[in-house]
């Protein structure tokens, strides 16, 4: 359970990153639903690795799943995450790519 997940604490950069890079990988792990988010996002394969560690980047990833609540419910529920902390960590990330 992450930092994030505990009541009453405040989500943490490296929380947000570790969620956003479980996504990332729960994204990847199915053809289809990698070929959606290339689509979505207009990123190429190539990019992925190059991009990962962008703060904008892993908000986007992010964003992907909370466009997209069957898709963000089944993750959730996979990695035990509150979906809650999804949209706090895409929030924080994408505050961070804004110079926040």
């Amino acid at each position: 359970m992450t930092g994030a997940q505990r009541k009453g604490e405040r989500m943490r950069m490296e929380e947000a990153e570790r969620l956003a890079i479980m996504a990332l990988g729960f994204i990847a792990a199915e053809e289809n639903r990698l070929a959606q988010f290339l689509h979505v996002t207009g990123y190429a394969p190539a990019d992925i690795r190059a991009e990962a560690g962008s703060p904008d980047f892993l908000a986007g990833v992010l964003d992907f799943l909370l466009a997209d609540e069957s898709q963000l419910l089944v993750f959730t529920s996979h990695g035990d995450v509150d979906p809650a902390d999804i949209a706090a960590a895409s929030r924080l990330l994408g505050s961070s790519a804004g110079g926040d």
